[in-house]
């Protein structure tokens, strides 16, 4: 399975590996040895939290490797597209209100609503793909439908 990405997502993980793997493993590693020490561990409770911890660390760097080797860096300076594409970003108003709102596509890791980033596999991304400016699209949410017109795309 390919991942796709920006490039800023690509240095991300590749920087959220790397602390992984030279600070947090090392530190829980000896966390582990010191809850050891501490004798019986069918009753330690510290050994198995940290046990714990050191599980999902594993995990998260099986994760980031995985996702680093099927990586699909997107560079944005190789698109050319009036449509909406991984990598753009979208001004959309709600037909209803008139709101105005701008999102970028990216990711699945880069997802941040805080910043209006949405990831390419979200529904509402996938529903706006492939759309050009001055179409409209319909998206039933949880509580409505909800009709968009796209106002302009740019490359992200």
């Amino acid at each position: 399975m390919k991942y796709p990405m920006t490039q800023n997502g690509f240095k991300f993980l590749i920087e959220e590996l790397k602390q992984l793997k030279t600070k947090t493993r090392p530190r829980v590693i000896q966390e582990v040895a010191e809850a050891r020490s501490h004798g019986d561990l069918s009753e330690n409770a510290e050994y198995d939290a940290a046990r714990e911890k050191q599980s999902m660390i594993e995990g998260r760097i099986r994760e980031l490797e995985a996702k680093l080797a099927n990586a699909q860096v997107i560079d944005k300076n190789q698109l050319k597209t009036s449509r909406v594409v991984f990598g753009t970003t979208v001004t959309i108003m709600d037909i209803d209100s008139s709101e105005k709102t701008i999102w970028t596509i990216v990711g699945e890791d880069e997802a941040n609503l805080k910043e209006r980033k949405i990831s390419v596999l979200s529904p509402f991304a996938q529903s706006i793909i492939g759309k050009s400016v001055g179409d409209q699209v319909e998206i039933i949410t949880p509580k409505r439908r909800r009709e968009f017109e796209i106002l302009s795309i740019e490359i992200y």
